[in-house]
């Protein structure tokens, strides 16, 4: 009489890591579709990164509506009376409306030809796709109690995992284009040594933290979740495109074709693992 058993579970499902996968890939393609007005060579890319943005969006948004117990209620985040400013969940609901509507708006500018709006409207695309990853980075940042997480680097990690899934699409959407081939072989490379770069520092702290820190840590690089992080994910979504690119033969479109792809399945192993590592140590104790 009267006991009961605790039932430890993840708060934070995997949707939300292919949630976060298909918000930085369509970040990092508004990146591209702004960088054509001002490197001609990515030119072939600027419809293409609007219009698979716009459709990844819709993507995303399903999967942010279909966790909620009651899905109706996604109407909330954007009624002014429940809103509440202080919470960042309110200014992620006002970000992904607002890009979604500039989104639609660039499209309905490039249809129409209209280069001086469509340019405005790029800018302003961007510059809302670049608060996609940030908010999503803080998200988990401000969470106190949760090891890897709660740093001021993840925003910078999620940044620089946009760009680099982002040019990774934008390099298989290039084909045989050898000068938007050389462009995104850069953006792949440099974005996907950054990730590695802030990922040594979340492991450097994780592990001479506290115990909380040290059992994530063991998690993070251990059994399963191992393979997927340091397997999949910095082995081979880091490690080995960077060497790749790097290697004589980088410049070879077979070459960035396997980079591109191992980017992608890498960004999304190191998604996956940094949202669920953490989470399984609250299911051991």
């Amino acid at each position: 009489m009267g006991e009961y058993v605790w039932f430890h579970d993840v708060s934070w499902h995997s949707a939300y890591a292919i949630y976060f996968f298909v918000v930085g890939i369509l970040a990092g393609l508004s990146f591209l579709s702004y960088g054509s007005w001002t490197q001609p060579a990515l030119r072939p890319l600027r419809e293409k990164a609007a219009y698979i943005s716009v459709v990844l969006l819709g993507i995303g948004g399903a999967l942010l509506i279909a966790d909620l117990s009651q899905p109706l209620r996604f109407l909330n985040t954007l009624n002014p009376m429940y809103m509440n400013f202080t919470s960042p969940l309110a200014w992620g609901a006002l970000n992904i409306t607002a890009f979604g509507i500039c989104s639609v708006l660039y499209i309905l500018a490039l249809r129409k030809g209209d280069e001086k709006r469509g340019k405005l409207l790029a800018l302003v695309t961007a510059g809302l796709a670049l608060g996609l990853p940030i908010y999503t980075g803080y998200d988990l940042a401000v969470h106190q109690s949760r090891p890897v997480w709660n740093t001021p680097v993840m925003p910078v990690l999620f940044v620089a995992l946009a760009i680099a899934s982002g040019s990774a699409v934008g390099s298989l959407l290039a084909g045989a284009n050898e000068a938007a081939q050389k462009v995104l072989r850069e953006y792949m490379l440099w974005s996907s040594a950054a990730v590695g770069v802030v990922l040594i520092a979340i492991l450097g702290t994780t592990n001479y933290g506290g115990s909380a820190e040290e059992l994530t840590f063991a998690i993070l690089t251990s059994g399963t979740m191992g393979m997927i992080f340091v397997g999949a994910g910095i082995l081979g979504g880091i490690a080995a495109p960077v060497a790749l690119l790097m290697a004589p033969v980088g410049i070879r479109n077979s070459t960035l074709t396997l980079s591109a792809l191992l980017i992608l399945v890498g960004s999304a192993a190191l998604r996956y693992a940094i949202l669920m590592a953490p989470q399984q140590m609250q299911t051991l104790f």
